[in-house]
């Protein structure tokens, strides 16, 4: 009796037995081939132009690039040049001086925006003009911009 219920139970875990064998040896071959094509989709180079969705994809759902978030200090400058084309240097420097006492932290910025703010008012408003709007922002940092573009 001891061996018909040997060939019984060996008879019972047949058919699992063996699509557990072949699961066992198929399943990781298919992962590890998923991964590695999933691995030659990603677009490494780093240029978006690859229509195929890359691991870091720049594009929201609706299909429009998002923005690159920038610099706090790269904003403000940009934004100040802008007022001092479309109003005056002295708006923007008065506009500089109120985000640095608002964040301490462009305070470190704050000489190269001025900078900045000179040089660009020299090309729109000449040295002689610009330098008149020249006020104890960041120092006289306004000041060596628009000496600077002058020279």
């Amino acid at each position: 009796m001891k061996h018909s219920n040997t060939q019984q139970t060996r008879r019972g875990r047949g058919p699992a037995r063996r699509i557990g064998r072949t699961l066992a040896f198929v399943l990781p071959v298919v992962l590890v081939l998923s991964g590695t094509l999933a691995v030659t989709r990603v677009n490494w180079s780093g240029s978006p132009s690859d229509p195929v969705l890359t691991a870091a994809d720049t594009a929201t759902s609706a299909g429009t690039p998002r923005a690159v978030k920038r610099a706090p200090q790269e904003v403000l400058r940009d934004k100040l040049l802008t007022e001092l084309q479309q109003q005056n240097p002295g708006v923007a420097l008065t506009h500089l001086q109120q985000a640095v006492n608002d964040r301490p932290s462009l305070a470190k910025h704050c000489a190269s925006i001025a900078r900045a703010l000179g040089q660009a008012a020299v090309r729109v408003y000449g040295p002689t003009r610009a330098q008149s709007y020249a006020r104890p922002v960041c120092d006289t940092a306004f000041a060596t911009g628009v000496a600077a573009a002058h020279s």
